[in-house]
């Protein structure tokens, strides 16, 4: 499991900045979620795809040190005011939350954005 974690201080810095850690670290593997270690639905969308075959890399929100500030720009990329997490990328590109990742997967295009993305090779 790679879970990506890191200190205990919280770092403000501008959303702009917040927004370019997130499609820096989103490129960097190909399947990325960000999450929190306390939320249900972040552990569900993570369980279906390692059972899938998929070893996503985790950034847990609640554990990094620019987690508030990720958090507030991925709120801002998904155009909403709420709590944002889980959010999904695959192969560096924008999949969405929850609902998104389920609909992709009982519509049959998840597998098929995997493979492209070279997470899983079925």
């Amino acid at each position: 499991m790679q879970y990506q974690t890191g200190g205990s201080y919280q770092q403000t810095r501008g959303v702009d900045e917040a927004v370019e850690e997130v499609r820096r670290l989103a490129s960097q593997n190909a399947v990325v979620i960000f999450s929190k270690s306390t939320c249900s639905m972040c552990h569900a969308i993570d369980r279906l795809f390692r059972n899938m075959g998929v070893n996503p890399t985790v950034y847990e929100l609640d554990q990094h040190p620019t987690g508030k500030d990720i958090e507030r720009a991925l709120a801002r990329v998904l155009g909403s005011s709420n709590s944002p997490v889980p959010v999904v990328f695959i192969g560096g590109k924008l999949v969405g939350d929850t609902d998104r990742v389920m609909a992709c997967h009982i519509a049959g295009t998840l597998v098929p954005l995997l493979k492209a993305a070279g997470a899983i090779w079925l």
